[in-house]
């Protein structure tokens, strides 16, 4: 047990909180002679509750050996103050840090490969517990060593100043904030999912389950590929019509079925309301701009290109049921001997 009364330095952090859910520090522990990150939740009922959710889901996958060596390790939890202190392994940067410290430069392929297996295997785990995340995203994936490799880049400024690109020593990573995640077992009709990377079916009101996992996955490997965000919206008629814009027209079927705070997206019949019910130019002009999907993976990506399309497709596929499962993922032909 960490031994928060010998540290005047943390009990005067925790006193001061700042975020949304809280902060993460990190601590050093004496009885295990490492550092660990310590996750200190507002004291606000939800986020409470958030967390003791999170405590549950770790304390289950811990149990679940595969599970537990692609997800962060909880170490210990207790209550301070009012304040859940979830106790982890210490991990390196976030994906989306490490994307960001590259001033967005994107990953290659490889790299892209191997965190989307690994990305695939620990959701296709959790999904055999009957968990679904509900909140993956590229801050949700840590690497587990902060070691990077420093590489001269492919251009150079008009000084003449070599960039420098870096790029992550080892490509392990794991996921986590587990606070969303749900069990298969309850209702799923809510909002879920950090906006850019929200399936279709939680937009149109048509309730959710393990494939809205899938889709945020779809949308992550293109930012690592591209290093911008496919979805780069914040109202749900433009992200629609971004949709339809990278993937094609929405299915019929999923629009006769949305719920009425979905139908005022789509004129009589199944057209969506676009660009008429735009809320601004800007936000046209932000729809227009983007590429179809063969295309914007073409542009960022040489080797493996066809088959990495493909899985995207299957990916990001409309119509939950008959989007990829976690499985059926892994064993796509993109995840075998690079072509």
């Amino acid at each position: 047990m960490l031994n928060f009364c010998d540290s005047a330095c943390a009990i005067q952090q925790i006193a001061s909180i700042v975020g949304t859910f809280g902060r993460v520090l990190e601590c050093w522990d004496r009885q295990t002679r490492e550092y660990v990150a310590i996750k200190v939740v507002r004291s606000i009922h939800k986020y409470r509750d958030a967390a003791m959710i999170e405590v549950d889901i770790l304390q289950r996958v811990a149990k679940n050996e595969k599970a537990s060596s692609r997800c962060v390790q909880i170490r210990n939890w207790f209550d301070y103050r009012n304040h859940i202190c979830i106790v982890f392994e210490k991990l390196g940067p976030s994906l989306f840090d490490f994307l960001k410290r590259n001033k967005y430069s994107p990953f290659p392929v490889d790299l892209v490969r191997e965190f989307g297996r690994q990305l695939l295997e620990s959701v296709a785990y959790m999904h055999d517990l009957r968990l679904i995340h509900t909140d993956l995203k590229p801050e949700n994936i840590l690497l587990v060593s902060s070691e990077y490799i420093k590489l001269p880049g492919s251009k150079r400024s008009s000084s003449d100043e070599m960039h420098f690109r870096c790029l992550p020593k080892s490509s392990s990573i794991k996921l986590i904030d587990f606070g969303s995640t749900a069990f298969d077992n309850q209702n799923h009709s809510s909002i879920v999912s950090t906006r850019h990377y929200r399936a279709p079916e939680v937009i149109l009101g048509l309730g959710w389950s393990y494939p809205c996992d899938l889709w945020s996955i779809g949308c992550i490997l293109v930012e690592l590929c591209s290093g911008e965000a496919l979805f780069q919206t914040h109202e749900n008629l433009e992200h629609l019509a971004m949709m339809e814009r990278v993937l094609g027209p929405l299915p019929e079927h999923m629009i006769l079925k949305a719920n009425r705070g979905a139908e005022k997206y789509f004129r009589r019949g199944s057209r969506l309301n676009w660009p008429e019910g735009a809320v601004s130019r800007e936000s046209i002009r932000a729809v227009k701009k983007l590429d179809r999907l063969k295309l914007m993976i073409s542009q960022n990506v040489d080797s493996s290109r066809s088959s990495l399309i493909d899985l995207l497709h299957g990916l990001l596929k409309y119509d939950p049921s008959e989007r990829l499962t976690a499985w059926q993922a892994l064993n796509h032909p993109f995840f075998k001997c690079p072509t």
